[in-house]
């Protein structure tokens, strides 16, 4: 058993699940398809929630009741969910750059590489809070211990495991510079982020959710992996990393400002903290990003290529597909 369903009735967390699942899709869509939906989601709306945060931070320093019983105060007060946040707003707003052309790093082509740094940045936030846990188990002797929101989180050989796959991860991204903006500029593109490096990510990034966000990861681990997938999928071949990024900010502002939803609601439901059950995931976790980066060795050997200054999955299905929806290269600054 993955999660524990006494909280609310297991037919609420199937409804909240699905909500959340379908709302992500959609918020994406209306981000990714015009340069409006996309300054909206990511500028304006970032710019709302910023200001909510910054009054809470204030009003507890004051000492004011209504911001230290705020649910936002009480359950998400670590450095990690803010971190998170605006990494990932950060990843977004470079790829809105890229896609459009915006400015003179729109243009460079040095700043295609922002979507390996920005990814790569996200999955070390991850990996260190992995490693914090796996602190509490060999330094202090702890096999569970409990977070500064109050979350219990197992600590042992799990968090070693998954750490190690995150880094691993890293240096499954290739093509780094193989970004481009797609025809209708409603997509960022990276050709060279498959099935094998989008499978490994999935399964990496779910058990590091649900090491360290054990309350979280029915929705964070879950609803939130699977959304970008399947549209990158079933109708947006190349654009997975793009609505990785979109999906994820949007999840990180509203659990900031309705924690409750996934802490307290009817529809909470919490991992069962299962000793085996995290040990397998991660053991997982890691086979899957060995086997991903055998495979890319294989494929640049064959192919005879740096795997990280040119594309290895040149020529199979996803590649072709992604790469047919790309800008002409004449009218891309960045390769013209």
């Amino acid at each position: 058993m993955l999660f524990d369903h006494t909280i609310g009735t297991t037919g609420f967390q199937i409804l909240g699940w699905v909500m959340v699942f379908v709302g992500l899709i959609l918020a994406n869509e209306f981000a990714r398809r015009s340069k409006a939906g996309g300054i909206i989601m990511f500028a304006v709306v970032p710019a709302i929630v910023t200001v909510y945060c910054l009054a809470l931070i204030i009003g507890v320093a004051q000492g004011q009741q209504w911001a230290i019983e705020n649910p936002t105060t009480v359950y998400q007060n670590s450095w990690f969910h803010y971190a998170k946040m605006y990494a990932a707003l950060a990843g977004c707003i470079g790829f809105m750059v890229i896609k459009y052309h915006w400015g003179a790093l729109g243009r460079a082509r040095w700043f295609r590489a922002w979507p390996f740094v920005i990814v790569a940045i996200n999955i070390l936030i991850a990996v260190g809070s992995d490693f914090e846990s796996a602190y509490h188990f060999f330094a202090l002797g702890e096999t569970t211990w409990v977070t500064s929101e109050g979350a219990t989180q197992l600590a042992g050989w799990n968090n070693v495991f998954n750490g190690i796959a995150g880094i691993i991860n890293i240096f499954c991204m290739t093509g780094w510079w193989s970004v481009y903006s797609s025809k209708d500029e409603s997509d960022m593109l990276w050709p060279d982020m498959t099935w094998v490096y989008i499978i490994a990510y999935d399964i990496w990034n779910f058990c590091y959710t649900y090491n360290c966000l054990p309350h979280h990861a029915w929705y964070c681990g879950l609803a939130l992996l699977l959304a970008p997938t399947v549209a990158a999928f079933a109708w947006n071949k190349g654009g997975w990393i793009q609505n990785r990024a979109f999906t994820l900010a949007i999840w990180c502002m509203f659990a900031q400002c309705f924690p409750a939803f996934q802490e307290t609601s009817v529809f909470a439901t919490k991992s069962t903290l299962d000793p085996t059950t995290a040990t397998v995931v991660s053991i997982l976790a890691l086979v899957a990003n060995i086997a991903a980066i055998i495979y890319i060795a294989y494929r640049a050997k064959k192919l005879n290529v740096n795997p990280y200054k040119e594309d290895v999955f040149r020529g199979t299905s996803d590649w072709e597909k992604a790469t047919a929806r790309r800008e002409d290269a004449a009218k891309d600054p960045a390769i013209a």
